[in-house]
């Protein structure tokens, strides 16, 4: 046995974390002497095109004249603008993370009929094994629900006689499982956390097989089961607006490049999960909801403008909240002039912040949306537009369902599964070779020296 503790950071181990972050330097000058796109991106932000796809598209540019401009963002899910088809819903109030979710894996908007079956089998699969909750969730509860979420699917592997089976039907029924799933391994794993770290009491509502998974969320969550028609359909909206964002974000490029390998299905998404925990990633949103706190606990007046600003200059210059330097919530990757997600999000959290009597701090969020990128502009160069993503308001919806933080990241793994099962499938239909991107080594050559002589 060993006599320290197993997490405590040793005087060796920061002895040693020198030397291994002076081996890790590498000179800057180098990436642009070689050409190297770090982040596989451009100057501009573009990214390096490393495949081809038909499960969605992120549009943020138009062509005049022959010149690539920016212009309103714009996504597609096969080939269908997502503003239109959440506009669709309203029309007979039903909701539409399945609907979307079997688009996206099948490439066709379904019938009603398609659309009933589909919903049918997804309440269907939505029951764990026996003795799982039990067994697994409740055992070693975790602080952090999307290590619970990917300790969770990666054990389901051992439940699975067909686990490493790679044909497109089981890999398809592997996916539509965990699809399914997945709204219960989050909120069954949070609340086994609850009463085991914090005493709070105990609740595993069953699924009832009529809801849909934003409904299935709530009434699973909440001790009373009870919900608004609003917020079911805001939770929606954000599952929808979270399900499929192109292939080259991080998590879904780690679903395309894990599964390349020709491994299965649950090591595939519990390394996407991973990838999605990422504050760069998925974690965002939480970000922006603690950025706020802070804001409204320093601001004296939410609608002075000159105020607000000098908060986010100080935010820029590191000198306000966590020092980070960063706006969460403000910029992306792709989207410059506006992000689709936060424009079609907006009016709903709109809504909603009415319902529950929270204009004040909505004021304070459509304040920030205006003034940050003028305060960005100002004191950054930037190369591209910048404006709110979907981040920046999605964390105050979840905080106005009164969803708790723990599980905001586990929200968006529970809408993304849906996009990551559709460029699983893809990539184990189209492709068949396993990435390799190339890594240029700069370490000059050394001689090997003996022991005796070091």
């Amino acid at each position: 046995m060993h006599s320290h503790k197993f997490c405590e950071i040793t005087p060796d181990i920061l002895k040693l974390s020198k030397l291994c972050s002076q081996a890790a330097t590498i000179d800057p000058e180098l990436f642009t002497r070689y050409d190297v796109k770090r982040g596989l991106r451009d100057l501009s932000g573009k990214g390096v095109l490393v495949g081809l796809t038909e499960v969605s598209d992120v549009c943020a540019t138009k062509m005049v004249d022959g010149v690539s401009v920016p212009a309103e963002g714009e996504l597609f899910y096969r080939g269908y603008n997502v503003k239109d088809i959440i506009k669709g819903l309203p029309l007979d109030n039903h909701f539409g993370f399945e609907e979307s979710t079997y688009l996206l894996l099948f490439g066709k908007l379904p019938t009603q009929e398609e659309l009933q079956s589909f919903s049918a089998l997804l309440a269907e699969y939505r029951s764990l094994p026996t003795g799982f909750v039990r067994d697994i969730i409740m055992k070693a509860p975790s602080q952090d629900m999307m290590n619970t979420l990917a300790r969770s699917v990666l054990t389901l592997y051992s439940y699975d006689d067909r686990a490493d089976d790679i044909s497109i039907p089981n890999v398809l029924r592997q996916c539509l499982e965990l699809i399914s799933l997945f709204p219960l391994l989050s909120v069954y794993g949070y609340q086994a956390y609850k009463h085991y770290h914090d005493g709070a009491s105990l609740f595993i509502h069953t699924p009832t097989p009529e809801l849909s998974t934003a409904e299935t969320i709530l009434h699973i969550l909440r001790p009373d089961s009870k919900y608004t028609p609003l917020e079911a359909k805001l939770l929606d909206t954000a599952l929808i607006l979270h399900m499929e964002h192109g292939g080259g974000n991080n998590s879904t490029f780690t679903t395309h490049l894990v599964s390349s390998s020709g491994t299965d299905t649950y090591s595939v998404i519990a390394a996407s999960l991973g990838s999605l925990k990422g504050p760069k990633h998925g974690g965002a949103n939480i970000k922006v909801v603690q950025m706020f706190e802070d804001m409204k606990a320093h601001l004296k007046d939410w609608t002075d403008e000159e105020e607000v600003s000098c908060y986010l200059a100080n935010l820029l210059n590191k000198a306000a909240f966590d020092h980070a330097g960063l706006i969460y919530g403000m910029g992306h990757a792709v989207y410059s002039l506006s992000d689709p997600r936060a424009t079609l999000f907006r009016t709903y959290v709109e809504q909603l912040s009415k319902e529950k009597g929270l204009e004040k701090e909505f004021a304070l969020y459509a304040l920030v949306e205006r003034l940050a990128p003028e305060v960005i502009a100002r004191e950054r160069k930037i190369y591209k537009g910048v404006s709110p993503n979907v981040d920046f308001f999605s964390g105050f919806a979840y905080s106005m369902l009164d969803l708790p933080m723990e599980l905001y990241t586990p929200i968006f793994a529970i809408a993304r599964i849906s996009g990551w099962s559709a460029h699983r499938l893809e990539e184990l239909s189209y492709n068949g070779k396993i990435m390799r991107p190339a890594y240029k080594a700069v370490q000059d050559r050394r001689p090997y020296v003996p022991m005796n002589q070091r």
